[in-house]
C-alpha cells in the first residue's frame, strides 16, 4: 500500500466518525426520542416541548463552559484521540440508557437527564473531532473535505433512521412489547452501537493530531492559563471575534431547527411516528446532497459566501414552512431548506479552519463550540416559552426565524483570509 492510499484510509476513517456521531441527533434529540418524549413521556406536548427546551439549554450552558476549556488542556496535554474516545463512551453509554424510559411522566427527569449528559459527550467529543481538520489536508482542501464528512453524516443518519424504521416501528417484532413502547425505546440501545461501531475506524486508523504530552496536571494549569490569555486577545482579533458571534447567533437558530424539527412536525401537522421517520430520512437526503455539492462552492468562492447563501435560502423556506396549513406543502418546503442546513454547517467548519493558527485548532475549536452552545440555552428557551404562552409550536418556531436573519447580517462584516489562493477543482483524496 503506497502513502496515497494510506492518506485516503486516513480520510476516510476521520469521515466515518461523521457517519458514526449523527445516529444522536438524528435519532434522539430531532426525531425519535424528541417525539417520543413530548408525546407519550412528558404530561402533554406543549408541556412536554417546554421541558426538552429546558434539557436542551441545559446541556448547552454546560458545552459552553466547558469545551474552550478542555480544547487547550488537549492542546498541551496531547492524546486527542484518548479525549475524543473518552467523551464518545460518555454518550454512547447514555444514549444505550434510554432503553429505560417508559411512557410515564415518573421517567420525564430520568430521559432528560440521559439526553444532558449525551449531548454534553457527544459535543465535546467534536471538539477533538474538528481540531483533526486541519492536519489531515491542505487549506484548499479544507471545505471539501469538510462538506463530505457532513454528507456521510447525513448518510449515515439516513441508514439509521431506515433501520429504525424498518425494524421496529413499521413491522414491530413479536419480542417487543408495545404497550411499553419497547419499539420505540429500543432505538436508544441501536444509536449507541451505531455510534460506537463507526467510531473505530477512527481510532484505529487516524494518527494523533499532535505530539504534545504534557502531564494533565500541568496540562490544565498551562492550558487555563493559554485559554485566557487567548480570551483577553479576542477583542483584539476583530476578524475572528465578529466570526464567532455570527456563528453563535445563526448557529443557536439551527441548533433549534434540528432539535424541533420533529416535534413540530407532529405536533402541528399531526405527523405520526412513520411519518417523521420518513421524514427525517428524505431531509437527511437532500442535507447529505446540498453539503457534498456546496463543498466545491466553498471552495472555489470562499466559505462565508457559502453560509451567506445557506442562511438566506433557510430563512426564506423557514418562512414558508411556517404558513403551510397542509402536509404536501410542508414536504416540499422542508425538503427544499434542508439542502442548505449541511452547507451552512460544513462551511462554517471550513471558515473555522481557515481563519485560526493550527497549533491552537483544539483550543480555537473549543472556542468554536463555545460560540456554538454559550447561548445554546436561548433558542429553545424562546422557542419553548412563546409555544407555552401563546399555546402554539408554529409561533415557537417563528423564533428560529431571527436567528437566522441575525447571525448573517453580522456575518456580512467578517473578512475571509485564507492562506493560501483558492485552488482550481481537484480530486480531495
Amino acid at each position: 500500500m503506497n502513502r496515497q492510499q494510506r492518506h485516503n484510509i486516513t480520510l476516510a476513517a476521520w469521515c466515518f466518525y461523521d457517519w458514526a456521531s449523527a445516529s444522536f441527533p438524528i435519532i434522539v434529540t430531532t426525531f425519535i426520542f424528541a417525539t417520543y418524549f413530548t408525546t407519550h413521556v412528558a404530561a402533554n406536548k406543549i408541556v412536554g416541548t417546554y421541558q426538552w427546551a429546558t434539557a436542551t439549554s441545559i446541556a448547552g450552558l454546560i458545552i459552553a463552559i466547558t469545551s474552550p476549556l478542555f480544547g487547550a488542556i488537549a492542546d498541551y496535554s496531547g492524546h486527542h484521540k484518548r479525549w475524543l474516545f473518552l467523551f464518545t463512551l460518555l454518550c454512547v453509554i447514555s444514549t444505550a440508557l434510554l432503553w429505560y424510559t417508559y411512557p410515564s411522566v415518573e421517567y420525564v427527569t430520568f430521559t432528560l437527564i440521559c439526553v444532558i449528559i449525551g449531548t454534553i459527550g457527544l459535543e465535546l467529543s467534536l471538539v477533538f473531532y474538528n481540531a483533526f481538520l486541519p492536519y489531515l489536508v491542505k487549506p484548499h482542501y479544507i471545505g471539501r473535505l469538510s462538506g463530505i464528512g457532513w454528507g456521510c453524516g447525513y448518510i449515515g443518519g439516513i441508514i439509521a433512521l431506515t433501520l429504525t424504521l424498518i425494524l421496529f416501528v413499521q413491522s414491530t417484532p413479536a419480542w417487543l412489547n408495545t404497550q411499553s413502547a419497547e419499539q420505540i425505546r429500543i432505538c436508544g440501545p441501536l444509536a449507541a452501537v451505531w455510534y460506537f461501531l463507526f467510531s473505530l475506524p477512527l481510532f484505529f486508523l487516524v494518527p494523533e493530531s499532535t505530539t504534545a504530552e504534557m502531564p494533565l496536571l500541568r496540562a490544565v494549569r498551562s492550558g487555563t492559563k493559554d485559554l485566557i490569555r487567548t480570551l483577553k486577545a479576542l477583542p483584539k482579533r476583530k476578524n475572528i471575534s465578529i466570526y464567532l458571534i455570527s456563528h453563535m447567533i445563526y448557529t443557536d437558530g439551527l441548533n433549534t431547527l434540528f432539535a424541533f424539527g420533529g416535534i413540530y412536525a407532529a405536533g402541528t401537522l399531526h405527523f405520526s411516528f412513520s411519518e417523521v421517520l420518513l421524514f427525517g430520512i428524505m431531509t437527511n437526503i437532500t442535507a447529505g446532497i446540498g453539503a457534498i455539492t456546496l463543498s466545491w462552492v466553498d471552495d472555489y468562492l470562499g466559505s462565508k459566501p457559502t453560509i451567506l447563501l445557506s442562511l438566506t435560502c433557510l430563512f426564506i423556506f423557514g418562512t414558508l414552512i411556517l404558513v403551510a396549513e397542509h402536509k404536501y406543502a410542508f414536504w416540499i418546503f422542508a425538503l427544499l431548506l434542508s439542502v442548505f442546513i449541511g452547507p451552512s454547517q460544513s462551511a462554517s467548519r471550513s471558515l473555522m479552519t481557515r481563519l485560526i493558527p493550527q497549533e491552537k485548532a483544539t483550543e480555537m475549536f473549543g472556542l468554536y463550540a463555545l460560540s456554538g452552545k454559550i447561548t445554546a440555552f436561548i433558542g429553545p428557551w424562546l422557542l419553548g416559552s412563546m409555544t407555552l404562552l401563546f399555546d402554539s409550536q408554529r409561533v415557537g418556531m417563528a423564533t428560529i426565524l431571527v436567528f437566522f436573519l441575525f447571525g448573517g447580517w453580522l456575518l456580512l462584516y467578517v473578512k475571509e483570509k485564507p492562506e493560501i489562493p483558492l485552488a482550481k477543482p481537484a480530486n480531495l483524496l
